[in-house]
């Protein structure tokens, strides 16, 4: 838990930190490049599901704000994992979460295996994503953001010309940094995870980080001693992926969203989870 000194002080920088992420962390518009878009109503089929009663679904662990275990309860939650709820509440079933390598997640190879119904890592989508395991409609915007401790001097990629960039495997964190290291001169690290890759910076292990601009906000807020001292706009938007052979739970994950989002309930959740209103 963050240590505050003084209140004002503190409720200002948690609100700063709650409106950068918000800033740059929006649902997206259902028209978005590979989102797809079928509806609900145009089959008759029931959802195939792997287990009688329940709505599997495949996540990597940890990456809060959007899915982590709770220490207190020793529970899986967060801001995905609340809106995979709403989807099972409206198959009438309950979900359940399955920790698995977040590469086998976008690949589809937990849907080709029979793991998972679904997948719900704050996936974003991407034309070779989406071949592999279509994409729910959109449900949040992001981009990547740059993790450093305080003090460090480092504003911006090239500063970190012979210095290490930490990154996370499979993620489009690590594909930004590949693209940008011949123009900046850094060393990519690569971790599993995104918590160890920002406690690298942390212990002075790696120089900075990159991932999802809402992880970084959030472990930022809750590690005072580092700060996210950039965002790049690189347009990301999150989707809910399926097997190619089940159209018929990607229609119900799309009608589950828009009546989510027409009725309330997904504005809830998100200032449950940022602490702001979801932006229009």
């Amino acid at each position: 838990m963050k240590r505050l000194i003084g209140f004002a002080a503190g409720a200002a920088a948690l609100t700063l930190a709650l409106t950068g992420c918000a800033n740059y962390s929006q649902p997206a518009a259902p028209a978005t490049t590979g989102a797809a878009t079928t509806d609900a109503t145009s089959s008759a089929a029931a959802p195939k599901l792997v287990s009688a009663g329940k709505l599997t679904v495949c996540t990597h662990l940890s990456y809060p704000p959007f899915q982590f275990k709770d220490e207190a309860t020793n529970k899986i939650t967060g801001f995905d994992v609340d809106l995979m709820d709403v989807v099972a509440k409206s198959l009438g079933v309950t979900q359940e979460v399955v920790d698995i390598d977040f590469g086998q997640i976008t690949s589809g190879a937990v849907f080709a295996a029979g793991t998972c119904d679904a997948g719900a890592a704050a996936i974003t989508i991407t034309d070779e994503r989406q071949a592999a395991a279509p994409f729910s409609d959109p449900y949040f915007a992001a981009t990547q953001a740059l993790l450093v401790k305080k003090g460090s001097g480092i504003t911006d990629l090239p500063d970190l010309k012979g210095k290490t960039l930490a990154v996370q495997t499979d993620t489009t964190g690590k594909i930004y940094a590949e693209k940008n290291v011949d123009a900046n001169g850094y060393e990519i690290k690569v971790f599993d995870d995104m918590p160890t890759g920002a406690n690298a910076v942390l212990s002075g292990a790696a120089d900075a980080a990159i991932n999802d601009n809402g992880v970084m906000f959030d472990f930022a807020k809750s590690n005072p001693d580092t700060e996210v001292v950039k965002e790049f706009a690189t347009g990301e938007h999150y989707g809910f992926n399926t097997s190619k052979d089940n159209p018929e739970l990607l229609a119900a994950i799309n009608k589950a969203l828009a009546a989510a989002k027409a009725d309330g309930t997904y504005n809830t959740i998100y200032k449950k989870w940022f602490g702001v209103d979801a932006p229009k």
